[in-house]
């Protein structure tokens, strides 16, 4: 009996030993987070909780919160998707409190998100004329297609296969059974909605056309249950609670970094150095890049010494980082029904989810406008979406030029030239020399495997100290694209750091 409780208090001593030495090492680290998004926010949380100490986050903007940025409306990220206790966002913006009630409910969680909003299409052919949603109608017709693609395609085929040219075989021979009984007219028309259900998809995707997105890794897309929701008072609301929780003066704003120089025997004590803009040089023993993909792409060649691996390297030109862009028009008052979510625009002649002439033909890449509710000070709003070529050229137009396009297009449409918009703003993901872009997408040529290419620390060999790991929203295996696939990210190269003090 003895000798078990003098090796029970052995026992206890050695584990205490142990966490004050553990703890001792993680006080001592110097952890070095590149980016103030949500990813960076979270690893920076993570590591302060387990101890360690000297911990700072680079952010090259003003600003806290990467790509999610709210202002009059939301320039970023506008919707939480999947809404149920699965999705870590939804239980960190429940405990803050920054939901609608109807989100909370058990109903709302469980229900299966298959982008069926209360919507209507506007048929240029007949202004004024609506095609609702229906069983029948091309709206549930693609979506259901679309979810059964996921769901169904078994993924790590050889042979890379676009999903424009799945979804179009699909199309044509189920359209065949479902609208044989439909008139020449109707049919051409659902047919034409179908390809600009394609640029919708185009949206979600941030992609040229459906042409860039490879079936493979657009099958690994997973989602979470619960109908989409917005924040009330804007998805920044999020940050700004996450950042109370971060000591003051964790984060240098304006500190754009020029190299991560690792791997370097000359630093002294720590293996990797971070050198700025400003010149100022970094010393750190781990750091942790959460950059959007778009940059990293951009800054390739120099942001890194030693260059990354050839592997690492190929992976990130192999995965897709496009751009979708919002346009906000605003209005004295609704021409649209009340109980309207979303209004579909269908072009008679729609043959391709892409337009020939861009610079003449940009806004016919518009898919549709989500009608922001409630309307705010007796405002009403709608947000326009636009992605690839067209959303960068839009870019470049002056914002008369934009209004101007906009008013001609609800014109066409609605046959009302006596509509008018209030003011209009739009966002410039493309052009915005942090980013390049909206969000990733799995490119055609690419696969799983370079998403777990993409995510791997530095160095890649034996049990050396990690030196570089990589998080954001690029980099989670189902949940790219996603504000809840950048939280994980980060909690994963934080868990991943604590993990290996062990």
């Amino acid at each position: 009996s003895s000798f078990v409780q003098n090796k029970s208090q052995y026992q206890w001593f050695l584990c205490k030993s142990l966490y004050q030495v553990v703890m001792a090492l993680r006080e001592n680290l110097k952890t070095v987070i590149i980016g103030c998004g949500i990813s960076g926010i979270a690893a920076a949380q993570r590591l302060i909780k387990a101890g360690f100490q000297h911990v700072r986050i680079l952010e090259a903007t003003e600003r806290a919160g990467g790509r999610i940025k709210t202002g009059e409306m939301e320039i970023g990220a506008s919707y939480l998707h999947g809404p149920s206790e699965e999705n870590p966002v939804f239980c960190l913006a429940r405990d803050y409190d920054l939901l609608d009630p109807e989100a909370l409910t058990p109903e709302n969680q469980s229900l299966k998100n298959t982008n069926q909003h209360p919507g209507k299409m506007l048929d240029i052919s007949c202004a004024q004329r609506y095609i609702f949603f229906t069983s029948t109608t091309s709206i549930y017709f693609l979506f259901i297609l679309i979810h059964e693609v996921r769901d169904k395609f078994v993924t790590g085929q050889s042979v890379f296969l676009k999903v424009r040219v799945l979804f179009c075989l699909q199309a044509r021979r189920r359209a065949e059974k479902v609208w044989k009984n439909e008139d020449k007219a109707t049919r051409k028309l659902l047919f034409c909605a179908l390809s600009a259900l394609l640029k919708f998809e185009c949206c979600g995707s941030a992609v040229h056309t459906m042409d860039d997105l490879d079936l493979n890794g657009f099958s690994t897309y997973e989602s979470i249950p619960g109908v989409d929701c917005m924040f009330p008072s804007g998805f920044e609301g999020l940050i700004t609670s996450l950042m109370s929780e971060l000591p003051t003066g964790l984060v240098s704003y304006n500190h754009p970094v020029q190299c991560v120089r690792w791997n370097n025997t000359e630093a002294g004590d720590h293996p990797v150095t971070v050198e700025c803009a400003n010149g100022e040089k970094i010393p750190a023993d781990h750091v942790i890049v959460t950059v959007p993909l778009g940059y990293l792409k951009k800054h390739l060649s120099t942001l890194f010494s030693p260059p990354l691996p050839k592997q690492k390297l190929r992976s990130i030109e192999k995965l897709g980082f496009g751009t979708c862009n919002k346009i906000y028009v605003e209005f004295e008052k609704p021409w649209w029904d009340a109980d309207c979510d979303i209004i579909y625009l269908v072009w008679e002649d729609e043959i391709s989810d892409h337009v020939s002439d861009i610079s003449k033909f940009w806004t016919r890449k518009i898919p549709s406008f989500t009608v922001i509710k409630p309307p705010e000070s007796g405002s009403h709003v709608l947000c326009g979406w636009i992605s690839g070529h067209e959303a960068e050229h839009m870019e470049t137009l002056p914002e008369e030029e934009v209004r101007r396009s906009m008013t001609e297009l609800i014109h066409t449409f609605t046959g009302d030239s006596t509509i008018t918009p209030k003011r209009i703003q739009f966002s410039r993901w493309f052009h915005d020399p942090w980013t390049y872009g909206s969000y990733s997408h799995p490119a055609l040529g690419c696969s799983a495997q370079d998403i777990k290419n993409l995510m791997e620390p530095l160095p890649d060999k034996g049990e050396q100290l990690l030196q570089v790991l990589f998080a954001g929203e690029a980099t989670h295996p189902c949940y790219f694209s996603t504000v809840h696939g950048a939280l994980l990210s980060g909690w994963r190269e934080a868990d991943r750091l604590i993990s290996h003090q062990f």
